[in-house]
């Protein structure tokens, strides 16, 4: 019952998640298929699945042909051997060494789909941060037209004797530094542009987004937690090395049976001939000596480091579960007073009516600007968290 619950709450997620993200999924999925190292990872394990699959058969065989002359040939006359042998393990080898062929393939699997992961998320940061500059850059153009019209209204009652210097000089170093954040922003989004093209195999992506996609619900982290390790590629690929460890083992102690070896041998010498079966067994002394003992040591191994990833993949998820709630309500605090403060209105009004000098508008107008971009930045954040926590989705 437990796992049918966990199971609706994946496909829940999954459900959710994907009408939620629609555009982002396309590109997503775009670079699935466009990502050129996960086209080489993918051919790279189709490779080793049938090297896997290779040296579980037969020894080949062996023809062998002497002829001797004899000395002095009248007496001794000439001898002439053929054999043709066939050597093979003991026969529990091959079943045993198929059961590893096929372990092995299966760790091929989750390696892939983990780069695959890696690779998304990296995308979809790299998307979230595009959303993000396109935010800013949406703020930073509202900024400089505002301070442009300060400009130009400046200089023109400069130009009519009732204004100052000072308030033109001041519009203008506010613009110097707003251009400045317009092309810093401008190369990030192109840089981030480029980007997804790299991650999209050099095929052009074009993502000019400004919102993200919606928000869906998060279960509790006990829950989430509970799906994220049952979904854990790496989780599931380090215990696959330990089955495919335990597999080495028995292979090994198969290994270390005796050989055998049958086939047919002719003789003839002094007008006689000889031929019959052949039959050899090797005897196991010294070839296998301490490969169990490695066998062993790597399961050992490989146990240790499953059991560190567990520890580690645990508390990696409670960090960013934490991140995450924390983040949600820094993000409701800045939404709160952004949305109830109402600074550059009021700034405004304060400077039309000779309430503040320029001065003190743009100093204060500068503090709300940086609370304005450090929501965004929450905002990003926030999403970051978000996309790390449902990477096992990708």
């Amino acid at each position: 019952m437990k796992i049918n619950s966990i199971a609706l709450l994946v496909a829940c997620l999954w459900v959710a998640n994907a009408e939620a993200q629609s555009g982002l999924e396309t590109i997503l999925t775009d670079i699935s298929k466009n990502n050129k190292t996960l086209q080489s990872q993918s051919k790279y394990w189709e490779a080793q699945k049938l090297q896997f699959k290779t040296g579980n058969t037969l020894y080949d065989p062996t023809i062998s042909y002497d002829y001797m002359r004899g000395t002095p040939s009248a007496v001794a006359g000439n001898q002439t051997d053929i054999s043709v042998i066939q050597r093979f393990d003991f026969p529990t080898v091959y079943g045993k060494k198929k059961n590893l062929a096929n372990e092995k393939s299966k760790q091929g699997d989750f390696a892939l789909l983990a780069t695959k992961q890696d690779i998304l998320l990296e995308a979809k940061k790299s998307a979230i941060e595009l959303i993000y500059r396109n935010k800013l850059q949406e703020k930073i153009k509202e900024r400089k037209t505002k301070t442009e019209k300060f400009l130009s209204d400046f200089q023109t009652k400069l130009n009519r004797g009732e204004g100052n210097i000072l308030d033109v000089n001041k519009a203008k170093l506010q613009l110097i530094e707003i251009n400045k954040d317009l092309k810093l922003n401008t190369s990030s989004i192109n840089q981030l542009q480029q980007k997804l093209t790299e991650l999209n195999g050099g095929i052009d992506v074009i993502f000019n987004e400004s919102e993200y996609p919606e928000v869906i619900a998060i279960p509790s982290f006990e829950e989430l937690e509970e799906i994220i390790e049952a979904q854990d590629p790496t989780r599931k690929l380090l215990q696959q090395q330990t089955t495919i460890a335990q597999q080495q083992i028995q292979v090994t102690k198969a290994m270390a049976l005796p050989k055998f070896e049958a086939g047919y041998h002719y003789q003839g010498i002094l007008g006689q001939n000889f031929h019959g079966a052949r039959i050899g067994m090797s005897i196991p002394l010294w070839e296998n000596k301490n490969r169990v003992k490695q066998s062993m040591a790597e399961l050992e191994m490989n146990e240790v480091q499953l059991n560190e990833h567990k520890v580690e993949h645990y508390y990696n998820i409670k960090s960013l579960y934490e991140k995450y709630t924390n983040l949600q309500k820094t993000l409701d605090e800045y939404q709160t007073v952004l949305e109830s403060i109402n600074s550059i209105q009021l700034l405004d009004k304060a400077l039309r009516f000779g309430e503040i000098t320029t001065i003190q508008y743009f100093l204060e107008a500068s503090y709300y600007y940086q609370a304005s971009n450090n929501y965004l930045l929450t905002e990003k954040e926030y999403q970051d968290v978000i996309a790390e926590l449902l990477k096992y989705q990708l």
